[in-house]
């Protein structure tokens, strides 16, 4: 982080000091090939504080730009994005969007305060570790809640090279905090959607998300998306010194 973003961040997100030079921990949250460690333990997070965002109930008017409703899997065509050019010579109009897209089940589970996830759609770091229902440092000792009512991020990602469609394949109701493109995404730009687990969400390529958020124990989704599989990150742990913290009940929804 240089120096001149970094006193910005103290500016609007005081705890990131606790965790910017923390390297030892840092190690902990990469895995060999320099890639964030997407399946963390609880006991390896710093303490920080919760930055709560905004829930909304989820229609296709609030997701312009983020994305939209879908109804049926088979109607939801997937976005590829072309292979961007090295120069100032174009790539061929018939060319860089041929790599299709890859589906599969993505498995949501929470396993005591923890919500992990499987993606049988993706073969590398397919398995991960989204978030926590109360802070990370108190997850061995806090007894397991009746109802969760908020998940705790310290990562999300976005897609450059494509789409993606997560249809419920089980019934209820989840949450899919989502921010709209920008590569100088910050905690305040995201915004948890609520929806009613009748229709799906299709996200569209660039859009900061951390997959979907069941609100019961366990929950699977119909997932495509594209096939290269590029990922974008952001850690807030790392970036900003907190956690983002999106409600999950319904009870929670903004007017």
């Amino acid at each position: 982080m240089v120096p001149d973003r970094l006193e910005r961040m103290v500016a609007c997100y005081p705890g990131v000091l606790l965790f910017h030079d923390s390297l030892q921990l840092q190690g902990k949250l990469m895995n060999e090939a320099g890639a964030p460690n997407l399946a963390p333990s609880a006991s390896d997070m710093p303490i920080l504080p919760v930055h709560k965002i905004p829930l909304i109930e989820a229609t296709n008017e609030n997701l312009q730009g983020f994305g939209r409703l879908v109804d049926a899997p088979e109607t939801c065509a997937i976005e590829i994005v072309r292979w961007p050019a090295q120069g100032w010579r174009p790539v061929d109009p018939d060319t860089g969007d041929q790599g299709g897209t890859t589906e599969g089940v993505f498995d949501f589970y929470w396993q005591d305060h923890a919500l992990h996830a499987h993606n049988t759609s993706v073969v590398c770091q397919n398995k991960y570790v989204l978030g926590w229902s109360c802070e990370p440092q108190y997850a061995a000792t806090e007894p397991t809640p009746l109802q969760r009512d908020r998940v705790l991020l310290w990562h999300a990602n976005y897609h450059p090279d494509g789409g993606q469609l997560f249809f419920p394949l089980d019934v209820g109701p989840f949450v899919a905090p989502l921010a709209l493109p920008g590569d100088d995404v910050r905690p305040d730009d995201f915004t948890a959607f609520w929806f009613d687990g009748a229709r799906g969400l299709y996200i569209n390529p660039g859009v900061w998300h951390e997959a979907v958020f069941p609100i019961k124990d366990k929950h699977r989704f119909f997932d495509k998306q594209g096939k290269v599989h590029a990922r974008v990150s952001v850690d807030f742990s790392r970036e900003f010194g907190c956690y983002v913290g999106a409600p999950l009940s319904k009870a929670q929804l903004d007017e």
